[in-house]
């Protein structure tokens, strides 16, 4: 091992983006062996290697006990996929992770006792911190609300809902005590929810491109009244409707942050799933606008924008208020996430690239994910030592500062919590 994949090997580093389930459903839900290991991102590659529906739902079955019975039914798609991203991963994760080598019956229900004994109290954090040297864990719970933490499981603060023109009044009135009939109530319901939930966020997260196209342009006032009366009368309106009220809820977000501090973290590229993504959406020079109409915000491009990638990287180059989460991409396509590594650096300043998500629910997962980032990351940079572009001084200092400094620098609230001790 060389020095520098030792240092990827066994550095802490963020983990920026996760949809982590909470403690209580990790003890109550959590997965089974065969959930954790063939679930998340995998089903979609079984399904399109050819598993059937019945199949992927008996395999989800944690209340069957027959484990190899449900293994055996996707077995064949397995190991079509074993070579992919996600594919790759779960094979880090069963052999890394549940020290596991082969999918018999008696690796299976040992496996899966180790991991039912890790769905405890503070299993969560144990294996994240232990197991996977993770920092922290920047977590997208699709809500609102945010708590006061104690540096490790920090929050996004949702926007996810008002960027794609979609009005919760209820909601709305619960957690802030505003009716909305107007826009006036809609702009005040907002700002509540940033003066509420603002100080314990981590940043403002939106993935509106699964329900919206990426592009974006100001919207007024009076446009954005209109739309907000249709769509608060109707919850069939028309799209273009949706999409203005969209666009000017997403920039009164990004000004309720800009005060704050708060990142605005953007999902761009693939979407997870399968047989439903138009691709004229996902683009992420689609933005471009929005990134111009606010050089005092801090954006965060996340997935790297997958397959616009070079996209991405012209954009960090061009805005200084642009920066790139590799978030995901190690497991969408690690090759293309490696290269993309190498065609940054040759480009865009370094304290632009964050290295690591793992974009998933489980603890477990997520260690797994991090492995992979982290090899990927080797192969990235040793790949440019090897050819003389960076000596491995250089490459660790690069590392250290994907792993762990651009986060910080970026985030104020982990400057916040740093300084807390």
């Amino acid at each position: 091992m060389t020095e520098l994949e030792e240092f990827l090997a066994t550095s802490p580093l963020c983990d920026t983006h996760e949809h982590l389930r909470s403690e209580d459903r990790w003890i109550r839900e959590g997965p089974d062996i065969l959930t954790d290991i063939f679930g998340a991102y995998l089903q979609a590659d079984l399904h399109i290697a050819g598993a059937s529906a019945e199949a992927l739902s008996r395999l989800n079955d944690s209340s069957n006990p027959d484990l190899l019975g449900r293994f055996i039914g996707i077995r064949e798609a397995w190991e079509h996929c074993r070579h992919t991203g996600y594919g790759r991963a779960a094979l880090i994760l069963a052999r890394e992770v549940h020290s596991m080598e082969l999918f018999d019956e008696s690796n299976l229900h040992a496996a899966n006792e180790r991991l039912l004994s890790w769905r405890r109290p503070g299993g969560r954090r144990e294996i994240l911190r232990e197991r996977g040297k993770i920092d922290h864990v920047q977590i997208d719970d699709f809500c609102w609300e945010c708590t006061d933490d104690d540096g490790f499981f920090l929050q996004d603060l949702s926007w996810l809902d008002l960027s794609s023109g979609q009005v919760d009044g209820a909601a709305l009135y619960e957690a802030t005590g505003i009716e909305v009939r107007t826009l006036d109530d809609l702009d005040h319901a907002m700002a509540a929810l940033f003066a509420r939930y603002g100080p314990f966020a981590v940043a403002v997260k939106s993935q509106h491109a699964y329900r919206r196209t990426l592009a974006w342009r100001e919207r007024s006032r009076s446009e954005a009244g209109a739309a907000l009366e249709s769509v608060l009368a109707d919850l069939s309106v028309p799209q273009d409707a949706r999409l203005c009220l969209g666009d000017w809820c997403l920039a009164r977000g990004v000004e309720l942050a800009i005060p704050l501090g708060l990142p605005i973290k953007i999902h761009t590229g693939i979407h997870a799933g399968n047989d439903r993504m138009p691709l004229n959406w996902v683009s992420s020079g689609l933005l471009s606008p929005l990134l111009a109409r606010y050089p005092e915000a801090t954006f965060i491009l996340m997935h790297i924008g997958y397959p616009y990638s070079d996209e991405v990287i012209a954009l960090a180059k061009h805005y200084r208020n642009v920066f790139v989460d590799l978030c995901w991409a190690w497991a969408i396509n690690p090759l293309h996430a490696t290269d993309f590594v190498r065609r940054f650096l040759r480009a865009v300043p370094a304290n632009k690239l964050f290295a690591f998500g793992g974009d998933t629910r489980w603890p477990t997962g997520a260690v797994a994910y991090s492995i992979q980032a982290r090899r990927g990351l080797a192969h990235a940079l040793g790949s440019d030592v090897a050819e003389g572009f960076l000596s491995e001084s250089e490459a660790i200092a690069l590392a250290a500062r994907f792993l762990r400094k651009n986060p910080y620098d970026c985030f104020p609230r982990l400057a916040k919590l740093s300084a807390r001790g």
